[in-house]
């Protein structure tokens, strides 16, 4: 049972409109790493959750805490499109880095490209469930496996990715308000970084899940060679002095393989099947 406070958690009120900034504003409201795939994705965690309490409310939290900020970004993008008159609208697509891109455009085509159409034709001036170019959300995006330790460690990346979004984002405007917003958005995104980290390294002294995800799965069924082998697969050999290339892993010593060949043979696949010569389901087959 979800319940609405009228209030939000932050404030989300812009300087001035700027239907052009609203515009990249929907990229971390409906991308793929936007505020309705991370709520969307720790719920689904959480609904799906096995594991002890502690990590099912604490999932849950954080995806509830997310939904807030879907709310505060599409009011955001409404009131940015508050009032915009065309004119204001044509000014802001003659910003240099716009016109830049689009060559000698007109004004008008400048202003039709820098805006989105479907904020004034399809939602009346408020925000929609897409990203910066139009593309629709959607729950591909999500990640919500039932293992915990993978799921956390892509809470990570969204976050991560998130944050990054935002803070280019942060540096598109001088809008105040725009910025307030954003400065708490980030903000989130930080500390719930470091939620996932530490909640990483619960889920791995609580014995629940450990690297290498899953692991359950039986270690002598894999290729022994293969589990513990850099395969350097791209011209160079500079790859070889990282960590990851030298060492040992889970009792087996890293090989560096500076020139792999093929360990299969050249597939042979079988001749065509005999195909029926027309739809008639009582025709012959032919060869």
């Amino acid at each position: 049972m979800f319940f609405h406070d009228k209030r939000m958690q932050y404030n989300a009120k812009p300087s001035n409109p700027d239907p052009v900034y609203a515009k990249k504003l929907q990229e971390i409201l409906g991308g793929q790493w936007g505020e309705i795939t991370v709520s969307m994705q720790y719920l689904f965690q959480g609904y799906n959750c096995r594991g002890p309490a502690k990590y099912r409310d604490m999932i849950l939290d954080i995806g509830t805490e997310e939904l807030a900020h879907v709310e505060m970004l599409a009011t955001m993008i409404a009131r940015l499109l508050e009032k915009a008159p065309v004119s204001e609208q044509e000014a802001a697509a003659k910003h240099p880095i716009v016109g830049g891109v689009m060559g000698g455009a007109s004004s008008d085509d400048l202003a039709v490209a820098a805006t989105n159409p479907q904020h004034f034709i399809v939602t009346g001036g408020g925000a929609s469930a897409t990203d910066s170019v139009g593309y629709p959300w959607t729950s591909r995006y999500i990640i919500a496996s039932g293992n915990l330790l993978a799921d956390f460690r892509a809470n990570v990346t969204a976050e991560s990715q998130g944050r990054l979004q935002a803070t280019r984002l942060y540096e598109m405007t001088d809008d105040p308000g725009v910025r307030d917003l954003l400065s708490f958005l980030i903000a989130r995104d930080t500390f719930h970084q470091f939620q996932w980290l530490r909640a990483i390294e619960e889920v791995q002294r609580d014995g629940i899940e450990s690297t290498p995800v899953p692991v359950s799965f039986p270690r002598d069924l894999e290729h022994k060679e293969a589990a513990v082998t850099f395969w350097n697969c791209s011209q160079g050999t500079q790859s070889q002095s990282g960590a990851w290339a030298k060492g040992n892993v889970d009792g087996g010593e890293v090989r560096y393989l500076e020139r792999p060949t093929p360990m299969g043979p050249e597939p042979e696949l079988a001749p065509p099947e005999p195909r029926l010569h027309s739809m008639n389901p009582n025709a012959r087959k032919v060869a």
